[in-house]
């Protein structure tokens, strides 16, 4: 390991770090742009390099794509990735409360603290991971999605029949296209364009990035002068390190788990971690309103996944994400096959990925402490510059994922149903969730129907993963419904006495 770290930290290597780094930046804080378009662009201009410093440029933008993108999404409420979702529900309301630096600081800290974790538990437990990993089959992809799916009550806000609402309209979008299993078109209407469905990427583009814009441009005076406060601190102090501590281990440790099962990523994770942190937390009011425990958990939970990812990647070849399948391209590129021979054949190699996430997440933190000022700039501008920034960004975002307009039109059709959910004070959450979740639940509930004997569903009752994920789903789902009741039994006692 200590031999890895001198190779890793030779000038041509931290150059093309920094380099990796910096690009990652710039992608993950445009709305649109995500890591694994940007490793994908990227993997043939390190062909020329040698491999450690072609790996070092590609896991840099892996690891600050990812926290980068909780930059737009705290200061102008645009997640920058799918994972930086969860980041804005707390991320904005404590920039709108005046904290933005200690909320960029927060995201800076623990999204690489949370990759520094996960980098530890891989190289610490690699090989009982991504065995448990390689347990899983559809029926317990079905049960991980259903209990991903319990989290529209949490994420509903004041008013749960509005999130399910919501859910099962992110649910019916997500059947557009063709069936995953018979490959039929459903609901395409004879358009050519609606078979590969509609992706969630653009949706969440304009519900979060254009209808934010066009709300603000409805319900702003006009009259509004450019603020020129201060960030304020943006190291949290001791009291609110020690609030922030149960959040950031829980969402370290799920966070890693998730990352090394195939297919689940940063996006589910990050859901998962601040869903999971509310239901824990002394102050579950707080959550979605400026919660630094909130704030904590997502962030720490978005880079927390690549150990994880990079777990199952290296030690079966199995990818744990989008961006471990382009890179599992890219070690074959350097003659180099993921899997078990990997720890046998090229084993200095693999301390030389672990080594360079260390120091990766080590930069990430320094640049994201450092720059949070540079960051937070953004507020010094006029409204309406941001407003055409932040809709140009998102234009080329949407654009850019499959260099297809029906993605633009997509996008800013959501942008204006983003604005009348937000008028009538529906939930924007549910819909995303669904979107996300709901293919990954079809999907596999219909492969592990066609694996049953009888055609019926009994695999639930025979296999124990499966049982256990869909017995939490349904807590999950009931739990709030029930401390609804029995608080409201506990006040109308309380007033009768």
């Amino acid at each position: 390991m200590l031999d890895a770290f001198m190779q890793s930290l030779q000038p041509s290597v931290l150059l093309y770090m920094m380099i990796g780094v910096l690009l990652g930046i710039f992608i993950g804080a445009l709305p649109g742009l995500t890591a694994t378009m940007g490793v994908a662009i990227l993997i043939p201009l390190t062909f020329w390099l040698q491999p450690e410093e072609g790996l070092a440029m590609l896991i840099a933008i892996y690891c600050s794509a990812i926290f980068a993108g909780g930059v737009p999404a705290i200061l102008i409420n645009a997640p920058g990735t799918p994972a930086s979702m969860a980041t804005a529900w707390d991320g904005y309301e404590l920039s709108k409360q005046g904290k933005t630096g200690l909320a960029l600081g927060i995201n800076a800290i623990y999204s690489a603290l949370g990759g520094i974790v996960s980098t530890i538990f891989l190289l610490a437990a690699a090989f009982p991971i991504s065995k448990f990993a390689l347990s899983f089959g559809p029926p317990e992809y079905f049960a991980l999605a259903i209990f991903g799916l319990t989290m529209m009550i949490s994420v509903a806000g004041s008013s749960i029949s509005k999130g399910l609402i919501m859910g099962f309209l992110g649910l019916f979008i997500a059947t557009i296209g063709l069936d995953p299993m018979l490959s039929l078109p459903r609901f395409t209407f004879g358009s050519t364009t609606l078979l590969d469905g509609i992706s969630f990427i653009p949706i969440m583009i304009g519900l979060f990035g254009l209808g934010e814009v066009l709300t603000q441009i409805l319900t702003t005076s006009g009259s509004d002068e450019v603020k020129k406060s201060k960030i304020g601190r943006i190291i949290p102090n001791r009291a609110e390190r020690k609030l922030m501590r149960k959040p950031f281990w829980f969402s370290s440790m799920l966070s890693t788990i998730i990352g090394a099962i195939p297919g689940a990523g940063g996006d589910i994770a990050s859901l998962m971690s601040w869903e999971q942190s509310k239901r824990f937390s002394k102050n579950k009011e707080e959550f979605g309103k400026g919660s630094l425990e909130g704030l904590c958990a997502s962030s720490t939970a978005n880079n927390a996944v690549i150990g994880g990812a990079f777990t199952t990647m290296l030690t079966l070849g199995l990818p744990g994400d989008s961006v471990t399948a382009i890179l599992i391209g890219a070690l074959m590129m350097y003659g180099m096959q993921p899997g078990p021979t990997l720890f046998t054949d090229h084993i200095d190699f693999v301390y030389i990925i672990i080594s360079l996430l260390f120091i990766a997440n080590i930069i990430v933190l320094i640049i994201g402490v450092a720059g949070a000022n540079l960051f937070s700039r953004i507020l010094l501008i006029k409204k309406e510059i941001i407003w055409v920034a932040v809709i140009l960004f998102s234009i080329v975002g949407a654009y850019a994922l499959n260099n297809s307009f029906f993605d633009v039109w997509v996008m800013a059709i959501s942008g204006v149903i983003g604005v009348i959910f937000r008028k009538l004070d529906f939930p924007l959450g549910p819909l995303i969730l669904a979107l996300i979740l709901g293919p990954m639940a079809e999907s596999n509930l219909r492969r592990s129907l066609s694996m049953s004997v009888d055609g019926t569903a009994a695999f639930i009752f025979t296999r124990p993963i499966t049982m256990t994920l869909l017995v939490l789903a349904i807590i999950s789902l009931f739990y709030p419904l029930i401390k609804k009741l029995i608080l409201k039994k506990k006040d109308n006692n309380q007033i009768s006495l």
